[in-house]
């Protein structure tokens, strides 16, 4: 293996910790609603738990509502279950055709708990992005023991993948800040 793959592997693996970071973000309540907050709702679909995304038409209608349009009709009560069993902070509205959604205005309380909640999905990407540091200080050093790279070597390598390393957290530290910002404005 050589020190370029290294970084390069190191640096896909940060930018997969940077993406699923953004996707974690995307379950976070913030003043408009956004319908990814289902994402992780399954219904009972023939007695398989489905994705709710996979039986029914999800729409944002406005900034505080969500309609929810069952593909098939008998769906309804089940995906109305669903909904509630996921505790979402909403009753479901069924009225026979579609279930709608309405998410009173956030609070600043809800606001600054959704900030919080960003800033411990950033400390867990974090820690992910230092645990890919430590894997490719482990690949220079076998390299160093294996004689194949030299003592200096291995030493600016280790400087370059902390580098690599600071800035992923970096990035990891601007997503949370730029979210954190979004979740508290009004």
């Amino acid at each position: 293996m050589e020190l370029n793959e290294i970084y390069a592997t190191q640096k896909e693996h940060i930018e997969k910790s940077l993406e699923a970071l953004r996707r974690d973000f995307l379950t976070l309540r913030s003043g408009k609603v956004s319908v990814s907050i289902l994402d992780n709702i399954k219904v009972n679909y023939y007695n398989t738990p489905t994705p709710l995304a996979q039986v029914a038409t999800v729409l944002a209608t406005d900034a505080t509502t969500i309609t929810v349009a069952p593909w098939e009709k008998n769906l309804l009560r089940d995906v109305e279950r669903a909904i509630s069993e996921a505790n979402i902070g909403v009753n479901p509205n069924n009225d026979g055709t579609v279930i709608k959604l309405f998410f009173p205005p956030m609070t600043t309380e809800q606001r600054q708990e959704s900030a919080k909640q960003a800033k411990v999905m950033g400390d867990k990407a974090k820690i992910a992005i230092r645990n890919i540091r430590k894997d490719a200080n482990d690949k220079i050093k076998k390299l160093e023991k294996d004689k194949v790279i030299t003592e200096d070597a291995s030493k600016k390598a280790q400087d370059e993948v902390q580098k690599i390393t600071d800035a992923g957290v970096t990035r990891a530290d601007t997503l949370v800040k730029d979210k954190e910002s979004e979740l508290l404005k009004i």
